[in-house]
């Protein structure tokens, strides 16, 4: 029941796509991430994801159209949609999800992230 201050927590996330575990709350998991680049294309058959931006941009791609995102601004992926985050700069974003979320959704690639760290 301690405070997370979110920029001490940032500041521990040296590589981008790696999230990060800060909280978890009725099954979701509250994860912090570093984005930089374009991420995998996916989708998660059970789960939707939030994306909630804390500092720089980055937008959500999709398959028919994209949607920018700055700091204080989120965006709900609903289940089953195809989508990859891509940051043009740095962006440092907060995730709620499911506990059950796999990071690459539908696929395994070399991103894929079987157990996340808890900071």
């Amino acid at each position: 029941m301690d405070k997370v201050n979110l920029a001490e927590k940032l500041a521990r996330i040296r590589e981008a796509w790696v999230p990060r575990i800060v909280g978890e709350l009725n099954g979701q998991m509250v994860k912090l991430a570093k984005f930089r680049g374009a991420f995998d294309w996916h989708h998660h058959e059970r789960e939707d994801e939030m994306f909630l931006v804390i500092a720089g941009r980055f937008r959500m791609e999709y398959r028919d159209r994209a949607v920018e995102l700055g700091p204080g601004e989120f965006v709900i992926v609903p289940r089953g949609v195809d989508h990859r985050p891509v940051a043009d700069e740095e962006a440092h974003v907060m995730l709620f999800e499911p506990a059950s979320t796999l990071n690459t959704g539908n696929i395994r690639t070399g991103r894929t992230l079987d157990r996340l760290e808890r900071i």
